[in-house]
């Protein structure tokens, strides 16, 4: 059976809850509506409005009353309608979320899931396109998983939910729509947070990647026929060090793609583990393709400008391969 990400989210959800009465969602037009993009549609005619919570536009309320919830028991999953809105929150998160369970020597914990979309190509413009895992990346407590595949968005909603401290679930707008052929979601298990994939085995350069710029990657690599390998980091925070430095050290030469920013982003830090721990096994410098400091625009063309297209991916592996020559 072919299931779209999007689905497979919601099916991840609704098998959970039936499994965990303490399962609860809440968020901003979560229930009749279904979400902004109607990843929960249809939920709250089977679960009701006590476990389906609509809230007023509110993330800071969402949050507390989330926060709350967790550490008396039971377990949000909590849906930030854009990541952009998550600042509004980020106190809450970062100064409390994150820390209760070391502040009270791990007597309470806060099994709490951030559900929320990000990245741009849409159109939305500055406020609504951002990818703001980097800020998150820097607080310890938070761990952060940002799925490709289907079948990871189902594996690791699982392993998020069954964590008992805070979770970021990172979905990709772009990759609402992907389909993949999927077995009985009940049979997939959740993991351990922390493990990279390894998309496609390579020798010439390892591409390390994650959400929606995958695709692009996937693609460009196979367009080219380049003797790549691809790492999916699925989690951000733990990153799979082991994973990275084992695949350049084999390679000698890597690419990092992501959408965030590229000033002190995903692959600033990854670029520094590199650089510390496997300098020595590389051939050529660390090349990175992000996007630009600045606000996403809302008209196509100029948003293009920003966000990183295959062409830029294209130009970083023709520049990396001519050193072969």
């Amino acid at each position: 059976m072919k299931l779209s990400y999007l689905n497979a989210i919601k099916e991840t959800l609704r098998s959970e809850m039936k499994k965990d009465s303490n399962i609860f969602l809440i968020g901003e037009d979560i229930g009749i509506y279904g979400g902004a993009f109607g990843v929960t549609q249809g939920l709250v005619g089977e679960f009701g409005n006590e476990r389906i919570r609509n809230t007023p536009i509110s993330e800071q309320a969402i949050t507390g009353i989330s926060i709350g919830a967790a550490i008396t028991g039971t377990k949000p999953i909590m849906e930030i309608m854009f990541m952009d809105f998550i600042t509004l929150a980020m106190d809450q998160l970062i100064n409390q979320a994150s820390k209760v369970h070391y502040m009270y020597n791990g007597q309470y914990n806060v099994p709490l899931v951030i559900r929320t979309p990000m990245g741009g190509g849409k159109g939305y413009g500055p406020s609504h396109s951002q990818c703001l895992e980097a800020h998150f990346m820097h607080t310890p407590g938070i761990k952060i998983v940002a799925p490709y595949t289907v079948k990871d968005a189902v594996v690791l909603l699982k392993s998020a939910i069954h964590d008992n401290n805070p979770v970021l679930f990172l979905e990709h707008k772009n990759l609402y729509s992907k389909r993949e052929e999927l077995i009985d979601i009940n049979s997939i298990s959740s993991e351990e947070i922390g493990k990279a994939n390894i998309l496609k085995q390579g020798n010439l350069v390892t591409i390390i990647s994650y959400s929606y710029m995958l695709k692009l990657v996937e693609e460009v690599v196979e367009e080219m026929n380049v003797d790549a390998e691809i790492i999916d980091l699925r989690s951000l925070a733990p990153l799979d060090k082991e994973t990275i430095l084992k695949s350049v050290k084999k390679t000698g030469r890597v690419i990092i793609v992501e959408e965030g920013c590229k000033t002190l982003g995903v692959g600033s830090e990854i670029a520094s583990i590199i650089g510390e721990e496997a300098l020595m096994y590389l051939n050529f410098p660390i090349t990175r393709v992000a996007s630009k400091d600045s606000p996403i625009p809302c008209c196509e063309s100029l948003e293009n400008c920003v966000i990183p297209q295959k062409q830029d991916i294209q130009e970083a592996i023709a520049k990396v391969l001519e050193s072969l020559k």
